[in-house]
């Protein structure tokens, strides 16, 4: 697991299989490449997939981004210093506003698209923004708490709300305004590659009526809604999460 010397910097990423289609997995705000583990060894054996860890978080050093057009530059200069042409991109929360903005900015880099817990419009309430630049600490507890089904193990939420506070102070809340500003859903018509749009059933950051609305605004996308399952919902249901993206890779190798 290597760091990479990019044009924008130096990225670490995890990588397996070696199949000749490409897969990129991008982690949300304040998240790191190890959210895509269980998927990156459930899809491996039909691709190479590749989890990065964004600028600023996890194991890739440097600043943070604060738009989400600079995040994507990030993300191709990575496929760039790979030497990889093209791969299908799958993002969760703001990955999945990265993975837009990759194919409408770049549509012959991305064969395919997945977006997990994400939306064409990220807005985030205000008064999470003014918490994360004020009383961070406070702001991460209830972003936790509202991140997972209703269910899920504690231990869950602990490992998330030690990752938020292990990041590089102003990171997360620098990701949130990247998210908030974020809207291109009047460019959604330009897309017209494979497409699959998961949600967890109970997810409250981007419930799944906004999963139904994005998924009809995208030609021939497909719609997972995945039950027991909150905004964190490739953590949550692993598996679940993994076959319903198996369906995007297939299609995606076929076209």
């Amino acid at each position: 697991m290597p760091i990479q010397m990019t044009s924008q910097g130096e990225i670490f990423y995890a990588s397996r299989g070696q199949a000749a289609h490409v897969v990129l997995c991008v982690h949300g705000a304040g998240g790191n490449h190890a959210h895509w583990n269980a998927v990156l060894v459930a899809l491996a054996s039909s691709a190479r997939v590749i989890t990065l860890d964004l600028p600023g978080h996890g194991r890739s050093p440097g600043a943070g981004r604060q738009q989400i057009a600079a995040y994507a530059a990030a993300a191709l200069a990575l496929l760039d210093a790979l030497q990889i042409g093209q791969a299908t991109v799958i993002g969760h929360s703001m990955g999945g506003a990265i993975a837009l903005q990759m194919a409408l900015d770049q549509p012959e880099r991305v064969c395919g698209i997945g977006l997990v817990a994400s939306g064409a419009r990220l807005r985030v309430l205000p008064a999470l923004l003014t918490g994360l630049a004020e009383q961070p600490v406070e702001a991460i507890d209830m972003l936790v708490a509202t991140a997972y089904a209703s269910h899920a193990a504690p231990a869950l939420r602990e490992r998330a709300r030690r990752e938020y506070l292990g990041c590089a102070a102003g990171v997360v809340q620098g990701d949130f305004v990247a998210c908030d500003q974020f809207d291109v859903r009047d460019r959604l018509g330009e897309l017209h590659g494979p497409c699959v749009v998961v949600t967890g059933a109970e997810d409250r950051l981007t419930p799944p009526r906004s999963a139904e609305r994005l998924a009809a605004a995208i030609a021939h996308a497909r719609l997972h809604i995945i039950a027991a399952a909150g905004h964190m919902v490739m953590i949550e249901q692993p598996a679940a999460t993994a076959t319903a993206l198996r369906q995007l890779l297939a299609t995606a190798i076929v076209g």
